[in-house]
Parts: C-alpha cells; sequence; structure tokens
C-alpha cells in the first residue's frame, strides 16, 4: 500500500496536526485517512505523528509492503538513516515508527514535493482548523469498502453473503430514488443546500416527465418519502399524484448536505474566497464546510433513513426523493465505493435510481441516473 503522510504547526511550535492517507498502489483509491490535532508541537514532531499514524492504519489494513511518501526531507531521511536524529524529542517518534515499520515485509520511504502531498496536508489543515474551533482532536479512520480492501489486501473479508444465485423466495425492499427538479440554483451551479428554493417552471416538467417513469417502473408504490424542501416535496407530489396520489412523508434525515457559508455561492466564489477550506472538503468527507456539515454526517443519517424504510417496507416499493448529496451517498455505499465515487458521479435534477435491499444484507443496484424521460424537455 500506499502511505501519504503530512505534519504542521503554525508556530513552530504551536497549534500543531497532522493527516495520513493509505491508498491503493494500482488504482489510487483511498483506503484509509488518519488525521488529528496534537496540540502545541514543531513541524518536525507533528510529521513524525502522521507517519506513525498511517503505517498503523496500513499495519491495520493488513499491508505487506508500503511505500511511505512525505514532503518531509528530515523524517524521510532520518527514517532511511543517512540522518543523525539530533533532537532529543524526536527519538521516541522515530523509534515508535522504526517499531512499526518492522510490522511489514519491506517499507520504502520516499520524499515527494509538496504539491504531490496536497491530501494528507489538507488533512492536517483541516485538523489543525477543526481543533481552533473547539472540536475534538482526534479524527477516527475513515473505513475502507470491503471490496477495496479485498483487492489491496488479497483478503476476503466477512460482509454479506454473496452469490450470483437469483433470490427464489426474499423479497427484497425496492427504492427509487429520485433527485428533484430543476431550481434557478442549479441553472447557476450554485450551492443548493438548506436554502428552500422553489422549482423552476422546467423543474415543475421534469417532476412530471419523472412522475411518469416511476409510473412506468413500478405498477405498485407503497410510499412516498422526500425531504422537507419544497423542491423535493413538489417533486414528491408530482409523482404521488401520478401513481395512486399515496400520502408525501417527509424526512428530515434526507434532506440536502448544509454548506454553511457556501450556501448560494458558485464554486469559483468559494475557490477564490476559502481556498484552503475548499481543498480540505474536497480532500476528506469528514470536512465540513465553514459554519455546515460534512458528508460523513450527512451519510450517517441518509443511512439511518434508508434502514428505517428496509424495515419498516419489507418487500415493498418505497420513492424516495431527496438531493445530490444524500442519493450520491446512498449510491456510494449501496455498490461498496469509496469517496472518490462521490466526485465522478452525476446526477442530473430530475434523474431516477433504482437500489433493491434484501433480508439477509444483500443489495442490488439496477439503475443509476436514468434520465430518458426528460429527452423531449
Amino acid at each position: 500500500m500506499v502511505i501519504e503522510a503530512d505534519g504542521g504547526s503554525r508556530g513552530n511550535p504551536g497549534p500543531a496536526g497532522y493527516g495520513a492517507v493509505v491508498r491503493d498502489p494500482e488504482t489510487g483509491e483511498v483506503l484509509a485517512e488518519r488525521s488529528a490535532s496534537i496540540g502545541t508541537a514543531t513541524n518536525n514532531v507533528a510529521e513524525y505523528r502522521g507517519l506513525i499514524a498511517g503505517l498503523e492504519a496500513a499495519a491495520e489494513l493488513g499491508a505487506v509492503e508500503v511505500e511511505a511518501r512525505m514532503d518531509s526531507k528530515l523524517v524521510v531521511e532520518q527514517m532511511c538513516g543517512r540522518w543523525q536524529i539530533k533532537h532529543p524529542g524526536l527519538r521516541p517518534l522515530a523509534a515508535q515508527a522504526a517499531g512499526l515499520v518492522g510490522r511489514f515485509a519491506a517499507v520504502r520511504f520516499v520524499w515527494v514535493p509538496r504539491e504531490r502531498n496536497r491530501h494528507a496536508d489538507a488533512l492536517a489543515n483541516a485538523a489543525m482548523d477543526a481543533a481552533a474551533a473547539g472540536a475534538p482532536a482526534e479524527a477516527a479512520a475513515t473505513p475502507p469498502p470491503a471490496a477495496t480492501v479485498a483487492r489491496a489486501t488479497g483478503t476476503d473479508p466477512a460482509t454479506t453473503p454473496a452469490s450470483w444465485e437469483p433470490r427464489a423466495t426474499e423479497e427484497g425492499t425496492r427504492l427509487i430514488l429520485v433527485r428533484h427538479g430543476e431550481t434557478e440554483r442549479t441553472v447557476q451551479k450554485r450551492y443548493s443546500g438548506r436554502g428552500d428554493v422553489p422549482l423552476t417552471e422546467r423543474g415543475r416538467a421534469q417532476a412530471a416527465a419523472t412522475a411518469a417513469r416511476v409510473a412506468e417502473l413500478a405498477p405498485s408504490v407503497a410510499a412516498v418519502v422526500s425531504s422537507p424542501l419544497s423542491r423535493c416535496v413538489a417533486t414528491a407530489e408530482a409523482v404521488a399524484a401520478r401513481i395512486g396520489d399515496p400520502p408525501v412523508r417527509t424526512d428530515d434525515d434526507l434532506i440536502e448536505c448544509d454548506f454553511g457559508i457556501w450556501e448560494g455561492r458558485t464554486f469559483a466564489e468559494v475557490r477564490q474566497g476559502w481556498p484552503g477550506e475548499l481543498d480540505a472538503w474536497l480532500a476528506s468527507t469528514r470536512v465540513a464546510p465553514p459554519q455546515g456539515e460534512s458528508f460523513t454526517t450527512v451519510a450517517e443519517r441518509t443511512g439511518r433513513a434508508v434502514d428505517r424504510l428496509r424495515s419498516a417496507y419489507p418487500g415493498e416499493t418505497v420513492v424516495v426523493v431527496s438531493h445530490v448529496s444524500p442519493i450520491k451517498l446512498v449510491l456510494r455505499d449501496a455498490l461498496a465505493a469509496g469517496d472518490a465515487f462521490l466526485h465522478r458521479l452525476y446526477l442530473d435534477t430530475a434523474g431516477v435510481s433504482v437500489l433493491d435491499l434484501y433480508p439477509d444484507g444483500g443489495v442490488a443496484v439496477r439503475l443509476v441516473n436514468d434520465t430518458a424521460h426528460l429527452r423531449n424537455l
């Protein structure tokens, strides 16, 4: 596996933090992230702490051979034995790192330019920012997708039963996931989170077309569940009217991510005004926009909503009308994909996705971002 590690201090010594990323060497996919603020320390101490965290994470994932990449020349040279460790405060950390090195068959240390270590650097800065805001110092590791761990380590971790056999007796809960129709903010490509913006005229036409598509996909629907924001409720009501008018129930856990002070702004405006915060947010699902909500938090609540629907409607079909972030996160988890999936999947307004959830924990994704019903709009 590949480890990318970094640390920093605002003052040297000063408020410090570290970040570490473990990647699949073939695909570059993130297997784990570690970050923490460590109080007052020097840059070098923070850098060693980042290396230690990365080695620990790689060991937990079952890595046999590791390439550790850092932009700290000092740490790389000291770990390779080419430079003496003169500072007494670094010797215990170097010894701890060396002990972890002994757990692998081979470890290679590589110096890289800072621009090639941006992910770990962003995690370290996010940890320092979180500490300054009063958040807990330690950040838990990102759990790696089971399929990714199996590919990277050659193991077969225990997950839900895997089989190509058709399920003859088990009836799954089918979720038809619908993104709301167009709004002015989607047209202008602005962050649209908790702001309650209405559908445009075209958005209402999209909702009607989506309702017809849902009626084709599901002759019988047990429930229509929606985010409480009006753009979703209006889309859900259009669907309900087409399929027999079941009542539309709202669920707060299906609401869009809270983008905080980025709400209503374009990506370019955010890049200009908050470049460091944006890099940290793009680098990790645990990082929230200023005064906003992280994707990790969104995933937790959408997961709760999906679990409730699985339990409440066994063997039935439910239409779920939500926003781009919650639907992406549901599909990410259904496909056991990594966080890079969130940046690679595009979901159109009024697009339709379908997944089945089985009683044994199995999941089948049957459709992603179907937009054929919108071709004439």
